[in-house]
C-alpha cells in the first residue's frame, strides 16, 4: 500500500516516490530492474508498496537515481513511524467504541480502577486490568465466554461484558488467600452451609466466606454487569484453588442458595482445564465439554440437596400449598421456607405472584467478597 491515512496522518511508501520518479523520467520499470540488478517483479512490488526498502535495495536506489542512502532510509523510517501512528490511532478509535459499551464506573466502584473521564485513560485502565493488548479482545466469541455462532439474541455489547465480567471473577479470584484445596472438607461442611439458609447474611456471610476458604475455595461476590448474562462461574485457579463467582443480581433466597449449591456442585464435577458457566437462559455456550449433562448434574443436586426429595415429594401429594403448610414443611426441613416457595413457583404448584413475602432479597453490597 502506497499511503495509509487517516483524519489527522498521511504516511507515504518510499515506493510512492519512486514511482513519481519514474513518471517524471519516462522510465520504465524493466530499466529501473535492470539498473537495480533485480528483477522486474521486485520494482513492481515495490512501487505498489508491497515490499519494504532493505539495505541493499537503498544502496541501489542511491546509485541509480543520484542521492544520499540517507535519503531512502530517512523515508523509509518516516514512512513506518506515521504508519505505526496511524494504526495506533485507529486502534484506539477501535477501541473507544467498546470501551463506551462497557460502565466504567462498575470497576471504580469495585475500586480496582482509577475513576477517569478521559477515554484514553479509561482505555488504557481496562487494559490493564484484563491483560489484554487491546479491548478488541473483548469482542472475541471464543474468549473467556464461548458462544456458538448464529445466536441472534447475541449482541456484540453482550459479548464484550460478558468477558468483562468472568475476567474481572478471575482477577478477583486470584488474589484471595485460601488453603490449599481439599473437597472433602468442603463435602464435610455442606450441612453446616445448608443451615445458613435460615440465617441473615450478617450472620452467614463470615462464616460461609471462612468454611470455602478453608476448603480451597475462593469465593467471589460480584455486582450485576449490565448486558453480562453470566450468573455464575466455576474454574480451577491451578491445582491447590478453585474460583466460584456468583453474580448478586436479583438474589432472592431461593435463587442465592439454588445457584450457589448448583456452582458447588460444578466445584465437585473437578473439569479442570475449563471455566465452567452459569446463564441467565440458554444463550448458546460452546465448550468442550458436554455443558447440557453438567448443568443438568448441578441443577438436580441443587434442587434436593436443599429440598430432601421425599419429603419433598410427600409434601407436593399432600396438595396443601398455604403459608402455614409451607412454613411447617420448612420448619420440619431446617431450611428457609422462601427456597420452598421458588421450589413451588419454577415447578408451577403455585403462581409466580403468590407468597414471596417468603422470599426475602439479599443486599450484599455491604459485605466484602
Amino acid at each position: 500500500m502506497l499511503k495509509v491515512s487517516n483524519e489527522n496522518l498521511i504516511a507515504f511508501h518510499p515506493g510512492y516516490y519512486i514511482k513519481k520518479y519514474l513518471d517524471d523520467q519516462n522510465m520504465n520499470q524493466r530499466e529501473l530492474a535492470d539498473r537495480l540488478n533485480t528483477n522486474e517483479k521486485t520494482v513492481s512490488q515495490l512501487i505498489n508498496g508491497k515490499i519494504d526498502l532493505d539495505g541493499k535495495l537503498i544502496a541501489g536506489l542511491a546509485l541509480v537515481l543520484g542521492t544520499s542512502e540517507s535519503v531512502w532510509k530517512n523515508l523509509n523510517d518516516k514512512y513506518f513511524e506515521i504508519k505505526s501512528q496511524i494504526e495506533k490511532q485507529n486502534q484506539l478509535e477501535d477501541e473507544k467504541t467498546i470501551q463506551r459499551q462497557l460502565d466504567y464506573k462498575y470497576w471504580t466502584n469495585l475500586g480496582v480502577l482509577q475513576p477517569t473521564n478521559n477515554a484514553e485513560q479509561k482505555i488504557s485502565e481496562l487494559r490493564k486490568f484484563f491483560y489484554v493488548s487491546s479491548l478488541k479482545v473483548l469482542e472475541n466469541r471464543d474468549f473467556l465466554v464461548q458462544y456458538k455462532t448464529a445466536i441472534p439474541e447475541i449482541t456484540d455489547k453482550n459479548v464484550i461484558n460478558s468477558n468483562a465480567w468472568v475476567q474481572t471473577a478471575l482477577n478477583m479470584g486470584e488474589i484471595e488467600d485460601v488453603a490449599p484445596i481439599n473437597l472433602e472438607t468442603l463435602k464435610k461442611m455442606l450441612p453446616e452451609i445448608r443451615k445458613m439458609t435460615l440465617e441473615t447474611p450478617d450472620v452467614f456471610v463470615p462464616k460461609l466466606k471462612q468454611i470455602l476458604k478453608e476448603s480451597g475455595v475462593a469465593f467471589v461476590v460480584l455486582p450485576n454487569l449490565r448486558n453480562c448474562g453470566i450468573n455464575g462461574a466455576v474454574k480451577w485457579l491451578g491445582k491447590d484453588k478453585v474460583l466460584l463467582a456468583m453474580n448478586d443480581r436479583s438474589k432472592y433466597t431461593d435463587i442465592f442458595w439454588f445457584a450457589f449449591f448448583h456452582e458447588i456442585k460444578h466445584v465437585f464435577q473437578q473439569k479442570k482445564g475449563h471455566i465452567i458457566l452459569s446463564t441467565e437462559k440458554d444463550v448458546g455456550l460452546k465448550s468442550a465439554l458436554d455443558l447440557e449433562i453438567l448443568e443438568k448434574d448441578a441443577d438436580e443436586f441443587a434442587k434436593n440437596y436443599l429440598i430432601d426429595k421425599i419429603q419433598y415429594n410427600e409434601f407436593l401429594t399432600k396438595g396443601d400449598f398455604s403459608k402455614k403448610a409451607i412454613e411447617e414443611f420448612s420448619q420440619d426441613n431446617q431450611i428457609n421456607p422462601g427456597i420452598v416457595v421458588g421450589q413451588l413457583q419454577r415447578e408451577k404448584y403455585i403462581p409466580v405472584t403468590r407468597l414471596n413475602n417468603l422470599r426475602h432479597k439479599y443486599n450484599f453490597s455491604a459485605y466484602n467478597f
